[in-house]
This record gives structure tokens, C-alpha cells and sequence, in this order.
């Protein structure tokens, strides 16, 4: 299950929306989660999970204007940015030689959604690992081809949503996805896909 929510939210407030998101998400699956109370496990670099279903997997995200929400039977990152003006040199850093070949001949708007569609494909995955950017982001290509995600993440598989020309969330998982995104909360008004 994937949720998505369009809200404009002050800093401080979103990562309670996140897990707001997280709680409506778990109950779905019978699960009744509050943050701070439910019981938590957590891998090697800290990323957590519930103790009492570890069949149940779940990410969050959020970055100005969105949040994003996953929850799977299987191992899961996602990620979440709108477009701005692309970071170069995080490129250059953090991109694969591939990568960085398509930005540098993509130009203008073009490369600020090339590089955030890249960007946040990479934050999935390194997020369903469970290593965070200590990941050596740089030794692993993954990025948009044609209407599908070209990935050397060997076992890994990704989906790409794109919302309103600006929001960008994308997902990783361990296995083949199926799922689309389940809502949209745009400003408050919930749209059910």
C-alpha cells in the first residue's frame, strides 16, 4: 500500500503527518499503531520496524510539499521530493557514470526532473537496504527508461510516480511491485486511485 499526500505542511509538523499516514496505512492490514507506543525493532543501521508483525514492512518520506507513505509484505524503501533546481554537484557525488552522462545532456527544466526522478530512485533503494546514504549511492545505476526504471540493483524492483508535474515518489521493493499509489491527499481533499 502506497499513500501520498500533497499537503503543505511546516517543517516541524511533517513527520507527524508521516506517521499519521503510517497509522491509516497499518490499519489496513489489522494493525493499530500509534508513534511512540507501538513496540519497534531495528535493523543494524537503525532502520526500524514493528516487533510484533515482522511480516509487515514500511517506509516514510517527506520533503517540502509531500509526504509518502509504504507498507509491504516485503522489503521496502521509498522516497519523496518536488522538483527544484538540480544539485549538479550531489550529482557528480552521488550518480552512477551513466547517470550523470544523461543529466549533463538533459538541460533546464528537463534536467531538474531528470535529476530529482534519479535522485529519489536511488534514496528508495538505499532506504530498502537499510543503510541510508552510507550506501556508496555512486556504485548502483537506476534511472527512468522510456516508461519503465532501468536498475543494476540485481533483486530489486522499482516503480515512479509523478504527481501534478512537481511531486515525485518513488518506490523499491524486493519483490515485483503491483501496487499503485492507494490515495492522494491534496490540500486536504482525499482522491482515491
Amino acid at each position: 500500500m502506497i499513500a501520498v499526500s500533497l499537503k503543505k505542511l511546516p517543517h516541524a509538523e511533517q513527520s507527524a503527518h508521516a506517521h499519521s499516514m503510517l497509522a491509516e496505512c497499518l490499519e489496513s492490514f489489522g494493525v493499530s499503531y500509534v508513534r511512540g507506543v507501538t513496540p519497534m525493532s531495528y535493523g543494524k543501521l537503525g532502520k526500524p520496524a514493528l516487533a510484533e508483525r515482522p511480516d509487515l514492512h514500511f517506509n516514510l518520506s517527506h520533503a517540502e510539499g509531500v509526504t509518502a507513505c509504504i507498507v509491504s509484505d516485503s522489503e521496502c524503501g521509498i522516497d519523496c521530493e518536488c522538483v527544484r533546481p538540480c544539485r549538479m554537484r550531489v550529482a557528480k557525488r552521488a550518480f552512477s557514470p551513466q547517470e550523470n552522462a544523461r543529466l549533463e545532456n538533459a538541460e533546464g527544466e528537463e534536467r531538474d526532473m531528470l535529476f530529482f526522478r534519479i535522485w529519489t530512485l536511488k534514496e528508495a533503494y538505499v532506504k530498502a537496504l537499510g543503510t541510508g546514504i552510507s550506501y556508496p549511492m555512486n556504485s548502483v545505476t537506476i534511472m527512468p527508461e522510456g516508461e519503465g526504471i532501468f536498475s543494476d540493483a540485481e533483486g530489486w524492483h522499482f516503480a515512479q510516480y509523478i504527481i501534478n508535474g512537481r511531486a515525485i515518489v518513488s518506490v523499491c521493493e524486493s519483490k515485483p511491485i503491483p501496487q499503485t499509489v492507494t490515495y492522494i491527499d491534496i490540500c486536504g481533499e482525499r482522491v482515491l486511485l
